[in-house]
């Protein structure tokens, strides 16, 4: 579990967002080193939120390694959005890898039976 906060501070420092939107409300924030991964499950939990009126992403290129995450809403910050959206995907990931790691003990506890 640390290691996913380790790495989502390390994406922090690689995240900026476009500053010729005056708006707070609609916002392009660049992710260097991301991809389709982390593009599409951000924009699916992002798009949850009722306040959110459009999410999407695109890889620019192949060849360059970032991702472009666009966020529009109808009252709350696009940076508020993204940090939501980022706070739910760590607790479904912790989730994730917390049900993992049981179901693996559990069948670890059962070829130790037979």
């Amino acid at each position: 579990m640390e290691q996913m906060d380790d790495k989502i501070a390390e994406n922090r420092s690689n995240e900026d967002a476009r500053e010729d939107e005056q708006d707070d409300r609609m916002k392009t924030f660049i992710f260097k080193g991301e991809g389709h991964t982390l593009g599409n499950a951000l924009r699916t939990l992002i798009l949850k939120n009722p306040d959110v009126i459009f999410c999407g992403y695109t890889i620019p290129h192949p060849s360059e390694n970032k991702l472009h995450l666009r966020i529009e809403s109808k009252e709350m910050s696009a940076a508020d959005a993204l940090r939501e959206g980022l706070e739910q995907l760590q607790s479904l990931s912790d989730h994730v890898l917390e049900t993992f790691e049981t179901a693996v003990a559990d069948f670890k506890s059962k070829q130790m039976e037979t």
